[in-house]
């Protein structure tokens, strides 16, 4: 009985879970939060046409730079058209270039990182001077200049973002490979027969991943920045397509007319970096909870 008794005790004791810390619990709350709220504006920007009172490219002429009132929520522009409608249609267009261009980058950049770690030797060599190369330029006057050069538009747009982004996505997955890939269990598997290929898609890709997924949403922050600042300069969607860096450039010659054209936009961008910062900052604190500082 007392045996019994003492395995049934052992057993119970297995069972029972050690207490979230308080750095974990606070990881866990600020990621809820920053996860909720992307899902929401990402929600109201691919269901624009549900929650927007008017047409994006709808004009109203007899109401042009009417102030935010409560049939115009954040007031019209120097068309008459509903600036709350424009930022709901806008939010799909930017959101949309932002998260396209994240994972293209993502992907090139992961691949080629990864592969350049876990080969090595030329291809490692060959393709981190590449990486170096490209590094050495802004990578905002970088993007400008291809912009200029192949024309604007959005398809434009995202090639250029795509061909100068790449290589930070490279960087950092190649040397967490080189951190991960001489480990004793990466030895053992080669010694049990297990293929190059497998052991790069079941050993190392999977303890690199969850280390990138903290630059993939921080990214999403700084191709949002990007994305409008190119509109802003007349670089980015063309007329009218409602895009929220398009909307700061219409809105800066009104400034002082119709200052909501401007504020509402900047706002709008400023919440979305910031959101996309926090969830990256959260998932980097779940990650290290010890580490938090927040």
């Amino acid at each position: 009985m007392m045996s019994t008794s003492n395995a049934a005790s052992v057993k119970s004791a297995k069972k029972i879970k050690k207490p979230m810390s308080k750095a974990r619990k606070k990881a866990w709350i600020k990621f809820s939060v920053a996860m909720f709220f992307a899902i929401l504006f990402v929600c109201f920007s691919i269901f624009a046409g549900l929650f927007s009172p008017y047409d994006p490219l709808e004009t109203h002429y007899d109401h042009m730079l009417e102030a935010p009132s409560r049939r115009f929520i954040c007031g019209t522009d120097q068309l008459g058209r509903d600036i709350f409608s424009r930022l709901l249609h806008g939010g799909k267009t930017s959101l949309l270039i932002a998260f396209l261009v994240t994972g293209i980058v993502a992907f090139v950049g992961i691949f080629i990182g990864t592969a350049a770690g876990f080969i090595g030797g030329v291809f490692d060599v060959l393709f981190m001077r590449l990486c170096d190369i490209l590094m050495a330029f802004p990578g905002s006057i970088f993007t400008i200049a291809l912009v200029s050069f192949i024309g604007t538009g959005i398809p434009n747009l995202i090639l250029a973002m795509c061909l100068t982004s790449w290589t930070g996505f490279a960087r950092i997955s190649r040397s967490l490979v080189l951190s991960v890939k001489n480990n004793v269990y990466i030895e053992q598997a080669r010694m049990g027969g297990a293929s190059d290929w497998k052991i790069l898609m079941v050993y190392i890709i999977p303890n690199v991943l969850p280390s990138l997924l903290v630059n993939i949403f921080q990214s999403i922050g700084g191709k949002l920045l990007t994305i409008s600042g190119l509109s802003l300069l007349g670089l980015g969607s063309p007329q009218p397509t409602p895009e929220w860096g398009f909307m700061l450039s219409e809105g800066k010659n009104f400034m002082y007319q119709a200052p909501w054209m401007l504020t509402f936009p900047g706002l709008i961008i400023l919440i979305n970096v910031v959101i996309f910062n926090l969830l990256s900052d959260s998932i980097q604190e779940l990650m290290n909870p010890k580490e938090s500082v927040w």
